[in-house]
């Protein structure tokens, strides 16, 4: 990235704090916060004090995640909701391979929530633990306001950046970055290159945090410092702004008097953030032998089980191979875990042709799958020097549930119905 292009960035995010799950404390105007209580008789400045919570009260206090918000008018003053989309209907999961073309750009007038199209889920409607995997593809910046009461959103950007202004302050994230904004946080996406395209997966369970790093040690894979939290910012507008909320897979809206991103100082573990995966500290084999793509792990949302996944967020980005007698590409493999796909840019190196950027695929619980014919023919017959993958970004969203395409999923244009074919030809090479 150039200087004026960082330059930019900078503008449209705002001031930033840095570290992951970290006590976080901001003001966008001095002395807006209170010292030495959270919620005093009378807060600094007319403000409303306010908190949310994205985990019970009682739970351990590493586990715990809320913030207090000092806010010019409190988030309970709104007219009723009125329900104006239902949740979408889900085909029978199968173990079928499916894999889907990039959702075009519309030609139409289109904001990230008339784009957002959902893809796959593990369950319609009520959640308590799973995901939902969405696409967008939007052409103007919102005007109207989100709050997703189901999950949090991790957003991965394929074309154009965003701009996320939120109750906590702003973020800007391009391709190759990710962000993060908690299940019940109010915000609205500008595009700043004027169109944009990409993924959400929605995590239904435990909040995202990093993964353990066991026999890695101290260091590696994502960093804590790397990661970026905005500084306060607010608005003052007393206009008439729509609210959409996302409450059991359905859409409701209500119409506010003011701006509801009036949020002037907060305090606490909640809040919205952004990493560039370009920082992720690859680990891989200096041996033989292909690891197991857990080693990717950016984030992951556990269940009461150890070891098994909630949601886990994988990335496939650059990096050397150099195992000896290898085959280097991802194995054949059968996995109780889903997993989706998505590519952000580049080739993914398991598949030759047909997996493009914006694209996404989904292997269920124990459907086979490996790389395609074409690479496994080449990667068999390669001579093993150190190879760098480069100009590449791949990755995986994860699940210990099932996933089910959705019903526009199975009927629109972009599912690709020969994706088994990339196997064809695969040649018996036994001879005892």
């Amino acid at each position: 990235m150039d200087a004026c292009a960082a330059a930019s960035l900078a503008t449209l995010s705002g001031a930033m704090l840095s570290g992951f799950g970290n006590e976080f404390a901001t003001e966008a105007v001095p002395g807006a916060l209170p010292v030495g209580r959270n919620s005093p008789q009378r807060p600094p400045l007319g403000l409303y004090a306010e908190q949310i919570s994205g985990t019970p009260f009682t739970v351990p206090r590493r586990e715990s995640r809320r913030t207090w918000l000092y806010r010019i008018r409190p988030s309970a003053d709104h007219p009723p909701y009125r329900r104006i989309a239902a949740a979408p209907a889900l085909a029978p999961a199968s173990p079928n391979r499916l894999r889907w073309d990039p959702i075009p750009i519309p030609d139409a007038p289109a904001d990230f929530l008339d784009g957002l199209l959902t893809m796959l889920a593990t369950a319609a409607g009520a959640y308590e633990s799973g995901v939902t995997v969405h696409v967008y593809a939007a052409n103007r910046p919102m005007r109207r306001v989100f709050c997703n009461a189901d999950g949090e959103l991790l957003l991965v950007p394929q074309l154009g950046r965003l701009l996320l202004v939120t109750e906590c302050g702003r973020l800007e994230i391009a391709p190759g970055e990710i962000a993060v904004l908690p299940r019940g946080l109010r915000f609205r996406v500008g595009l700043p290159d004027g169109e944009a395209r990409g993924y959400v997966a929605e995590n239904h369970g435990a909040p995202l945090r990093l993964p353990e790093l066991g026999p890695i040690g101290a260091n590696g894979l994502a960093n804590p410092r790397d990661f970026l939290v905005p500084a306060a910012w607010f608005e003052d507008r007393d206009e008439p702004t729509e609210l959409v909320q996302k409450y059991l897979g359905e859409y409701w809206s209500t119409t506010l008097g003011h701006s509801p991103l009036d949020v002037v100082a907060w305090h606490g573990t909640l809040a919205p953030y952004k990493y560039d995966l370009a920082r992720f500290n690859t680990i891989g084999t200096v041996s033989f032998d292909h690891p197991d793509p857990s080693i990717f792990t950016v984030l992951t949302a556990p269940t009461d089980t150890p070891g098994r996944a909630n949601m886990d967020f994988v990335i496939f980005p650059p990096r050397w191979m150099v195992g000896e007698d290898t085959f280097r590409p991802p194995w054949f493999h059968r996995n109780v875990m889903t997993e989706c796909m998505g590519l952000v840019r580049g080739v993914y190196d398991a598949k030759t042709a047909g997996f493009l950027p914006g694209g996404i695929s989904l292997h269920g619980l124990m459907s086979a799958h490996g790389p395609d014919a074409a690479t496994t023919e080449r990667a068999m017959a390669a001579e093993l020097a150190p190879h760098k993958i480069d100009d590449t970004l791949a990755f995986m969203v994860e699940t210990s549930r099932v996933l089910h395409p959705t019903a526009f999923a199975m009927t629109c244009t972009q599912l690709q119905a020969g994706y088994d074919s990339c196997w064809n030809g695969l040649r018996k090479h036994f001879h005892p």
